[in-house]
């Protein structure tokens, strides 16, 4: 199969590499630091799977395999991420990746992975099991927005900047944004006036 590689950390990289040398069935073709980076290189490559970061700077990772599946259909994609919220494994999921690891999963995971998704099936690692597992039985009140969602929504209400987040919550300020976005998509806000709004009538301040 020939892979191709999207992450912002090129130590990172270099680690999926040397695991990917230990199948003989993978080329790597090529590798970028941005989803803007890969449809470039994408455009005079042709490709077999594409495992790509979901956090990346500017454009991320869904927006990336929304493009590559619309373009691409046949390609397969495995998606790696820190985050382990399950409104954000479901929304990738919804996409049609053939693929979902956790960042913080072992090595043998993301190799367990590519060799399903090279056979043809769907892997999710045990941690993404239990998670989609774990929001079956959530109440219902509690499935707008995850805990790390809440945390921030209330931080957010007094006036916080991106950056005192993350301090806050010794998080990167690039994770704060991406949940900040999260937010108001599930909550349908266009302004901070309406967030507030949103968040008091349905009890989530």
């Amino acid at each position: 199969m020939r892979v191709f590689l999207v992450d912002d950390h090129a130590i990172l990289l270099e680690g999926i590499k040397s695991l990917l040398r230990q199948l003989p069935s993978m080329e790597i073709v090529g590798e970028a630091y941005s989803a803007e980076h890969a449809l470039d290189s994408l455009q005079s490559k042709e490709i077999d799977l594409l495992i790509t970061d979901f956090n990346l700077p500017g454009m991320d990772g869904l927006s990336l395999l929304r493009l590559v599946k619309k373009t691409s259909p046949q390609t397969k994609i495995i998606v790696l991420s820190m985050h382990d919220e399950s409104h954000l494994v479901k929304d990738i999921l919804k996409e049609g990746v053939d693929g979902y690891v956790l960042k913080n999963d072992s090595h043998k995971e993301l190799l367990l992975a590519v060799q399903a998704v090279s056979e043809g099936k769907i892997y999710l690692s045990n941690d993404i099991n239990r998670i989609i597992i774990d929001s079956l039985h959530a109440p219902e009140e509690n499935k707008l927005l995850t805990e790390r969602e809440r945390e921030i929504l209330k931080l957010i209400a007094k006036e916080f900047s991106n950056r005192q987040i993350a301090e806050h919550l010794y998080i990167s300020e690039r994770t704060v944004e991406t949940h900040r976005k999260n937010i108001f998509r599930k909550t349908k806000a266009s302004s901070l006036v309406g967030l507030i709004k949103f968040a008091y009538d349905n009890n989530l301040l």
